[in-house]
């Protein structure tokens, strides 16, 4: 099953350190496919957080879970679009102990931390492009545009300003 790590566990391997407490899991399937991750999160000892998890997942497109022996939070991720489905196919491969795990890019996670736009998420993206060279700034442009006619938001703006303020080295 086509996954990736997103979120701040994918900004530990790009950007600056920093605490994380959870895991975030884009899923290359859709909601109709639940029924599988709910079964393995259960094989996996991994909590089923919500009441109604058919209903959360409809909801959200998301299955928040709990590891039972670490207490550390999962959530899988639902999504099946043109972009996340690029995106799978341009991830990054670690070597974790004996387990191969796949990161999203630099360039897509500095996509999803843009259009999600929370303070942390904006201080997650100075932090990769101080600590990441060589993006792939075409390809962040592409899909920032794209995103900003769906959303009705200025995504472009935003990345150029936090490009331009690692440039001068300033944090504004």
């Amino acid at each position: 099953m086509p996954y990736m790590i997103i979120g701040g566990q994918a900004v530990l391997l790009y950007g600056e350190p920093r605490l994380t407490a959870d895991v975030d899991v884009t899923l290359g399937i859709d909601t109709d496919r639940y029924e599988e991750i709910e079964a393995l999160a259960r094989t996996l000892d991994f909590r089923i957080l919500p009441d109604a998890p058919e209903d959360f997942i409809a909801e959200t497109s998301v299955l928040p879970t709990m590891d039972g022996s670490s207490g550390i939070r999962v959530d899988f991720i639902f999504s099946n679009t043109p972009y996340e489905r690029q995106a799978l196919g341009r991830v990054k491969t670690v070597t974790l102990g004996n387990a191969h795990v796949r990161f999203a890019s630099a360039e897509d996670l500095v996509i999803h931390k843009i259009v999600a736009g929370r303070p942390r998420d904006l201080d997650d993206v100075r932090g990769i492009l101080r600590a990441t060279g060589g993006l792939d700034n075409a390809y962040i442009r592409r899909w920032l545009v794209e995103f900003g006619h769906t959303l009705d938001a200025d995504f472009l703006r935003l990345f150029d300003g936090l490009a331009d303020s690692d440039r001068r080295g300033d944090d504004s």
